[in-house]
């Protein structure tokens, strides 16, 4: 029996690759508010109402799908804690603290190079 040679499994990704899954990582990453809600739980974990008041402009739906993109993908943890009423903290993973600090520099780049008119 013969075998046909199998070729090894890329473990980098091409995100010029038409297909190349990582394109949807970089696409919830380098949208603004995913980029602004990591910036605000650097710090440590928030409920949804100070991420709100912190990432002034972000509608409740939009903060709320960002947050379900954002945990759906592995950089945030979302936790029930079974009080009255309800809480509900989100917090960075070691996925989302490492994609924190590019994002921090890019975050001040954007700040130093824009100017206000």
């Amino acid at each position: 029996m013969t075998t046909t040679p199998v070729e090894p499994l890329s473990r980098t990704a091409d995100v010029y690759a038409a297909l190349c899954p990582a394109r949807d990582v970089l696409d919830v990453l380098s949208g603004k508010w995913s980029a602004l809600a990591i910036g605000a739980l650097e710090e440590g974990p928030r409920r949804f109402t100070s991420l709100q008041n912190c990432l002034q402009g972000v509608s409740p739906k939009v903060l709320t799908r960002t947050l379900r993109q954002l945990e759906d993908y592995g950089f945030i943890t979302r936790t029930v804690i079974a009080q009255v009423p309800v809480r509900v903290d989100y917090a960075l993973t070691d996925l989302g603290h490492g994609a924190a600090a590019p994002l921090a520099h890019l975050r001040h780049w954007v700040e130093t190079n824009t100017q206000i008119r």
